[in-house]
């Protein structure tokens, strides 16, 4: 019986997650500060960890920054409010596997933790590739056939965002709310002026369109146009 650790404070939260689990066949033991999480993660064992990133004594992400230090590779799922796509590369830059945004449906969770259970130990994504484009979310870096990108940040984070939802349409409201970080309708341009630019980037003359536009939709990289 696969064995995870869920590091918690929120009493409510943390007895779902243990009942969805425990409902799925996983044995499940949870804690509900960073300092004793850590402390029972360090312990051989488990399968998968899953973090809670806003912790007491120790926050998640220096719980899963300290293991990887000391050489521990169980997977780890990071759960989170923080939303923007920055908070979601620091989870990843920090060691975790995945990022799941609260309030998640229960099933997503399951769905997560037995995708980085199966996923060998040393397969940290850190590195997004989609046809002919990559994303070194470490190094910061973005490329297409081995050509680097010279991406502003935001240029960086629409592309990051598109590639992570290769297979659909992005609208223009979730890339102003999960990347800009508005929650109210923009009456300018902003979107359109940074879409702009990375195309630009990414699409040089004479190579074919990867960032299309759906019209009255939003926009999708399409690797196949």
């Amino acid at each position: 019986m696969p064995a995870i650790l869920v590091i918690e404070d929120d009493p409510a939260t943390a007895e779902e997650i243990r009942l969805e689990l425990a409902r799925h066949g996983f044995d499940v033991h949870v804690v509900n500060n960073g300092l004793s999480g850590l402390e029972s993660a360090r312990k051989p064992g488990w399968s998968a960890f899953v973090v809670d990133r806003m912790l007491p004594e120790l926050d998640g992400l220096s719980v899963i920054r300290m293991l990887r230090a000391e050489g521990v590779t169980t997977p780890a799922l990071v759960l989170s409010a923080l939303d923007a796509v920055n908070e979601r590369i620091d989870g990843l830059r920090a060691g975790g596997d995945d990022y799941l945004i609260k309030p998640f449906a229960l099933g997503e969770l399951i769905a997560r933790v037995q995708v980085i259970i199966r996923r060998p130990t040393s397969s940290v994504q850190t590195v997004l590739r989609h046809g002919p484009v990559e994303v070194d979310l470490v190094a910061r870096v973005a490329r297409r056939n081995g050509r680097d990108l010279e991406l502003l940040g935001r240029e960086f984070q629409i592309l990051e965002y598109l590639i992570r939802r290769h297979d659909q349409v992005v609208t223009r409201k979730m890339l102003l709310e999960d990347v800009f970080g508005y929650r109210f309708e923009l009456k300018t341009n902003l979107l359109d002026v940074h879409v702009g630019r990375l195309r630009r980037k990414l699409d040089l003359p004479g190579e074919a369109p990867l960032l299309a536009t759906i019209r009255g939709t939003g926009f999708r990289l399409d690797v196949g146009a």
